[in-house]
């Protein structure tokens, strides 16, 4: 006899992606949100984002959503997963898994041609002074902001903040941004220059800042993917 299946069947899923792109303003954190256009959100911000298609890959998928919501075209930024997210109840449409990447890119200048994005600081992410967040964006942000802070302390990610050629001075006011803190100019010039392959001289000198003293030297990328000794915290 042929019995009839009990198994229950699985729900369809989407796939889509989150990009929690940082970069630095005005020597502050920033994290780029977009207002949704779905009405229930009225109020709320989020992560850009956008399902992904048959034909895209993941990483086609992230660019795009920054295109398409913010205008921002940065096909050098430094882009990897973050992790996962798929949580049965994370989208009231339907269900929908997230795969969510961080972005760090140096461009300091905010979306104009989209008048529904706009870079929030860091700092106010979770106070009465930041974004409401949609979906589960408030568990994606902190993630994010912790995994920059941390590959900071044993990887040369801080160099993707800044444009070619930088001085130190501009390298130790990311570390001090994504940190919170101030570190002593001598001491990161030393740790700096003593690790292997992290920075490499570009030749040549920055122009003297605003206050005038000695034109700092220029630094390139190093081939350098970790850091032997790690920049650890204060």
């Amino acid at each position: 006899m042929t019995g009839i299946s009990t198994t229950p069947r699985a729900a369809a899923c989407a796939v889509a992606v989150d990009v929690a792109l940082l970069t630095i303003q005005d020597g502050r954190l920033r994290l780029l949100l977009v207002e949704p256009d779905t009405p229930a959100l009225a109020g709320r911000w989020a992560l850009p984002g956008r399902r992904v298609r048959d034909e895209e890959s993941l990483d086609d998928t992230a660019h795009r959503a920054l295109d398409e919501l913010a205008g921002i075209t940065a096909p050098d930024a430094h882009l990897e997963q973050l992790r996962t997210y798929g949580d049965p109840d994370r989208d009231a449409t339907d269900r929908v898994v997230s795969v969510a990447y961080l972005a760090l890119t140096p461009m300091t200048d905010a979306p104009t041609d989209h008048d529904r994005a706009r870079f929030w600081d860091t700092d106010d992410i979770g106070t009465s002074a930041g974004p409401s967040l949609a979906y589960d964006h408030d568990r994606i942000v902190p993630d994010a902001i912790e995994r920059a802070r941390s590959k900071l302390e044993y990887t040369a990610l801080a160099t993707a903040f800044v444009e070619e050629p930088f001085t130190l001075g501009e390298l130790r006011a990311v570390y001090e941004a994504v940190w919170g803190v101030r570190l002593d100019a001598g001491n990161f010039r030393r740790k700096v220059v003593s690790t292997r392959d992290f920075v490499v001289e570009a030749g040549g000198l920055a122009r003297p800042g605003p206050g005038g003293g000695r034109p700092a030297r220029r630094y390139r990328r190093g081939s350098a993917q970790r850091l032997h000794p790690a920049m650890l915290r204060p």
